[in-house]
């Protein structure tokens, strides 16, 4: 394989990966999967942000900002269980 084909791989495979894990929460009504569902997506969009915003150290410092107020709020927004009648 050519460099330039080895670069294309890398982030789809990445994307790919992502999209798995984020996949695998199975009940929307568990606070605990709420919460690293929330997290995980924060961190992911803050460091994108923070990486556009202002390089490595930006990046850092958006997913840890991003991480914390996504999972915040995924554990905020956990609706209560439906009970079965």
């Amino acid at each position: 394989m050519n460099v330039k084909t080895k670069r294309q791989i890398s982030p789809r495979m990445l994307i790919v990966g992502l999209v798995l894990t984020l996949s695998a929460c199975t009940n929307p009504y568990d606070p605990v999967q709420r919460t690293i569902g929330g997290g995980l997506i924060g961190a992911g969009s803050g460091a994108a942000i923070g990486a556009a915003a202002a390089g490595g150290h930006g990046a850092a410092l958006g997913a840890a900002v991003g991480g914390a107020v996504g999972a915040v709020g995924g554990l905020i927004t956990t609706p209560p269980p439906r009970y079965r009648y």
